[in-house]
Formats: C-alpha cells, sequence, structure tokens
C-alpha cells in the first residue's frame, strides 16, 4: 500500500524513481567510469554473498514503491552480465504501483537477452554508445567492443518489440566530441532517441576536468547548424534530459547538462546499490545500508522508516553548488557502483 501522502525532502523534492545497480562488474572498461588501467584482472568486485538475491531485491522494490517509487531501472555496473536479470525483470514486473520498469546497458549481450527481457516485462531499453567511429568507440570502452556489437544489441532490442529505443551518449572533448552530429543523423534517421551526456565528474577515478567538458549548448550548436533544432517542453517533472525537435519533424534529441545546467531542484531519484546501500545522489559520498536490516529480519514497515528518515533528511545538490567547491573534493562513490 502507497503512503497516502508523497514522502518529500528538505526542498520539498517528492520520491519518484529508484534506480536498481544489480551488480558492479562490467563486460566493458568506458574511461569515464571504470579505466582499465585501474580495473583490471586482479580487481575485486564485490563476492556474490554480498549482492542482494532477486528476491531482496523486489521485497526492498516493493517497499519502495509503497513510498512513491513508480518508476524502476534496472543499472550496473553492466545489467546483463547478472545472470538470468529476466527473472527480476518478471518479479518486478508483477509489484502493484510500477509504471515503468527500464534498464540501461551498454548492448553488447542485448542478441541473447531482449526477446527474454520483453517477454519478462521490461518495458523500456536505453542503450550506451559514445559514438559511430569504431577507433574513437573502442578507446572509450577499453577495447572491449566495436561499434557493430552495440548495433547488433540495439537491432535486437527492436526486434523484440522495445519503442522508443533511446542512445546514450557522454561527450568528452577532444575525444569525440568531433563525431556527435554523425550519431545525431544516424539516430535521427533510425528513429532512437538521442541523449547526449556532459561528462561529469562522478567518483574520483575518472580524472575529470572542466576542460574535457562539452557543453550542452555547444552540443545543441554542433546539430542545429547541420539538422535544425528546436526547444520543447520537459514530459514530466524531474525529467534530466533538456528536449529538442528537429524542425523538420524528424524525431528528437535530449541534452543532459548536469555540469552547466544542473537540475537538481527536480531530482525525484534514489540509488540502490548491488550491496544493499541506498544514495540520494549519484556524487553521493556514504549509503546508509539497508541490506543489513534486511537480513536481521527487519520488517517491511522497518525498512521503510529507514528510507523515511533519509529521504526526509535529504538536502543533495552537488551539481549546484559544483562550482562553488575548492581544494581537493571528497571521495566520491563511483558511477558503476550505483548507475549513471
Amino acid at each position: 500500500m502507497k503512503d497516502t501522502l508523497p514522502l518529500l525532502d528538505q526542498f520539498n523534492r517528492p520520491f519518484r524513481d529508484l534506480r536498481i545497480s544489480v551488480t558492479d562488474r562490467c563486460n566493458f572498461r568506458c574511461t569515464y567510469c571504470m579505466p582499465a588501467e585501474l580495473f583490471g584482472e586482479h580487481y575485486h568486485f564485490l563476492p556474490k554473498h554480498d549482492l542482494l538475491s532477486f528476491e531482496e531485491i523486489t521485497r526492498l522494490a516493493r517497499v519502495f514503491i509503497g513510498l512513491g517509487a513508480v518508476k524502476l531501472r534496472l543499472t550496473g555496473g553492466e545489467p546483463l552480465v547478472r545472470q538470468e536479470i529476466e527473472i527480476l525483470v518478471a518479479q518486478l514486473a508483477a509489484l502493484d504501483g510500477v509504471e515503468n520498469i527500464a534498464m540501461t546497458t551498454n548492448g553488447f549481450l542485448l542478441p541473447q537477452k531482449a526477446q527474454a527481457l520483453k517477454e519478462a516485462g521490461l518495458h523500456r531499453v536505453t542503450v550506451s554508445l559514445d559514438s559511430l567511429d569504431d577507433t574513437v568507440f573502442r578507446r572509450m570502452n577499453g577495447g572491449r567492443s566495436g561499434v557493430q556489437e552495440v548495433l547488433d544489441g540495439i537491432a535486437a532490442a527492436k526486434q523484440a518489440g522495445f519503442a522508443p529505443i533511446k542512445i546514450n551518449a557522454v561527450v568528452q572533448r577532444g575525444v569525440n566530441d568531433h563525431t556527435v552530429v554523425d550519431l545525431a543523423r544516424y539516430c535521427k534517421d533510425q528513429g532512437y532517441i538521442l541523449r547526449f551526456i556532459e561528462y561529469m565528474d562522478v567518483g574520483t577515478l575518472n580524472g575529470w576536468r572542466l576542460d574535457d567538458v562539452v557543453s550542452a549548448a555547444e552540443i545543441a550548436e554542433m546539430i542545429n547548424a547541420k539538422m535544425p533544432l528546436e526547444l520543447i517542453e520537459r514530459n514530466y517533472f524531474g525529467e534530466v534530459a533538456l528536449r529538442y525537435r528537429y524542425q523538420d519533424g524528424g524525431g528528437e534529441i535530449g541534452l543532459i547538462a548536469s555540469v552547466t545546467k544542473p537540475f537538481c531542484g527536480s531530482c525525484t531519484r534514489l540509488r540502490l546499490s548491488p550491496e544493499g546501500q541506498i544514495y540520494t545522489c549519484l556524487f553521493g559520498v556514504e549509503g546508509i545500508d539497508l541490506r543489513g536490516p534486511l537480513r536481521a529480519g527487519a520488517s517491511d514497515e522497518e525498512i521503510a522508516e529507514i528510507v523515511r528518515g533519509v529521504w526526509s533528511r535529504r538536502t543533495d545538490r552537488y551539481s549546484e553548488i559544483r562550482t562553488e567547491q575548492t581544494g581537493v573534493a571528497a571521495p566520491k562513490v563511483e558511477m558503476f557502483h550505483i548507475g549513471g
């Protein structure tokens, strides 16, 4: 049963979106998330017994739905490396009150998984693809995949009936910014919704510098010069992307401007890590443990009370105050651990 009143934080932001990271493992080594030089074959990921089981995730999701969550998104790491992930999807799809279940994936394993995910009840798929230039793409993912493997995954998702399919692309100056227009044109022609993401200082390991950020305004200008755009309204409160449509009616793109145009004021997201920690911000430093109480026999209401307390005290607005930060930044949770 849902709470009758919305769960609000200190800035009156309601809780509506739950991001569930099902694993900290990934088959790619993207430079802005899990650089290969730091996450080699000897890196110790979470052991299996530390991960929440599908049943534990589903139980927690039921509690979160009761507190106001209507949208669930499965992330990682790479969620498709979690074995039999379609079983979790089916369990979540059976919960009352879920309006939308989505997944963000690198797409590599979609040819094997897309149909099973669709049949299990997954509503939407977002695929990460940072460039159509194979050399650039391999450089960005640590040499783990070519472009064609991801395009095959997108095609499999389309064949399985997912629509519309969204594509995410992180843009880094001097790395893939020269390929932005080609990717936009391809997605426009294919009917995919492309979302460019400003390179963010998530975690502490990706060597982020402000000079490497290509602003959303720059990206829009590049595309507009070739394929004229016009700004349109966001779909709903809490939508992170600035939306533009092509003036010729050929679809739309989104620009996620976390650095230059922060959207903290409308953030409705809570994140659940693979081992059961909750974070109220992508740039969070410390999580609050739910796995311990869960495995110690806490009731659903006791868990809900923990979450209520965490969200009601929430004051996160990291992106809005980023420019005020000086000196050495505090350590932050890595993106591969709680999803983008």
